[in-house]
């Protein structure tokens, strides 16, 4: 069975990230990050299936951000604790500082870890282990979407959210009209939680007229002096609920944000709209820390958190869109305003080069730098 934790806030420790990156990081010769050999006989692995009784007994944490997304990965993980007689528990923040603690202290008592990919390659064989994917069909999941020491858990957009009814006649456009408080005046939310700041990064040079082919390499001091320019009239959100807040309470009159959070605060009330234009492409992943009791229950766990019907159950219940190429969600009509992965809003995305960003120089100056910026 899942319990459900009470704690429901969503902090990241980095922003996430869908990556389809090379896996620069050692994940190879660490015996520590190598899965014992499964004891359970949980049959032929297929994504979403699962053997009866194989885990039962069995107690797994799942680490997340709360909110309607962990609801919702939580639902996904239901089948699996059903069929095999394993507990899941939900718990979080999900903050890499305090699974490196237990990493490091060889008392890791958090199982399945949502992060991002560019985290999960940085760290993978010193947090996160390599996984063994005979235990684990990826056949079905998004080309690109998993790395040695992850799999995906949704792809969701960053992107920017205004209050319509404040520019309802002459709405933002793209990320140019976010940081104009002249013609587009009030405060501004932003995410003001530790890691690499990616996609605000970018959102940043795209305001400062570089073109999306032209992004890389970044230069973070033109991003920064950008970022700058407006730090005044910025509220920074420390997790989803926050930034959620903040748009329904009409504190702010436009914020950058998870398009998720987005669907949430319409959900609830508030007049808001998403600008698809130059919206930032990212999404989480799931990933095992080193120590963990039973790897063998936590990658089952994985392999049933890819099935198509559970796939379905998260989109629907989350908007983020799956990572399944076959689940086909059933979307209520305000989801439907908010899914990602139409043709049309593919198109009008940003797709960061994960590459770029998972090299280790790179990823720890952007995050030296974002969590610098953030703290002032």
């Amino acid at each position: 069975m899942i319990n459900n934790s009470s704690w429901r806030s969503r902090s990241f420790a980095a922003v996430a990230a869908l990556a389809s990156v090379s896996m620069l990081a050692a994940c190879g010769s660490n015996d520590s990050g190598t899965p014992k050999t499964s004891s359970a006989n949980a049959g032929p692995v297929v994504a979403g299936e699962s053997q009866p009784g194989a885990f039962k007994g069995a107690r797994l944490t799942f680490v997340s951000y709360g909110g309607q997304y962990q609801k919702g990965q939580e639902a996904a993980l239901a089948d699996f604790a059903k069929t095999t007689g394993a507990q899941v528990v939900g718990d979080g923040p999900a903050l890499l500082s305090k699974l490196q603690a237990q990493v490091q202290a060889k008392n890791v008592s958090w199982d399945i870890f949502d992060t991002d990919g560019t985290t999960a390659s940085v760290n993978c064989g010193t947090i996160f282990m390599k996984l063994d994917f005979s235990k684990i069909d990826v056949s079905k999941a998004p080309k690109g979407s998993y790395g040695d020491c992850y799999v995906p858990a949704m792809k969701l957009d960053e992107m920017l959210v205004y209050d319509t009814d404040k520019f309802g006649s002459n709405p933002p456009t793209s990320w140019k009209d976010f940081f104009d408080t002249k013609n587009f005046p009030g405060k501004r939310a932003m995410l003001g939680i530790p890691g690499a700041g990616y996609g605000q990064i970018i959102a940043a040079l795209l305001a400062d007229g570089v073109a999306p082919k032209d992004l890389y390499p970044i230069d973070f001091d033109r991003a920064f002096k950008k970022l700058d320019s407006i730090k005044s009239d910025i509220v920074f959100a420390d997790t989803g609920a926050k930034a959620q807040q903040l748009m329904e309470s009409g504190e702010v009159t436009m914020s950058y944000t998870w398009s998720g959070r987005g669907m949430n605060s319409e959900i609830n009330g508030a007049h808001v709209a998403g600008v698809w234009n130059q919206a930032i492409e990212m999404g989480d992943a799931l990933a095992i820390p080193i120590g963990v009791k039973d790897p063998d229950a936590a990658m089952a766990a994985l392999n049933s958190y890819l099935g198509k019907k559970q796939q379905e159950t998260m989109t629907e219940m989350t908007s983020y869109s799956p990572v399944n190429v076959d689940a086909e969600p059933k979307l209520s009509e305000v989801a439907q305003k908010w899914v990602t992965t139409t043709p049309e809003r593919t198109a009008a995305g940003i797709a960061p080069d994960w590459t770029y960003w998972s090299k280790p120089d790179i990823y720890k100056k952007a995050a030296d730098m974002w969590n610098a910026w953030i703290s002032q």
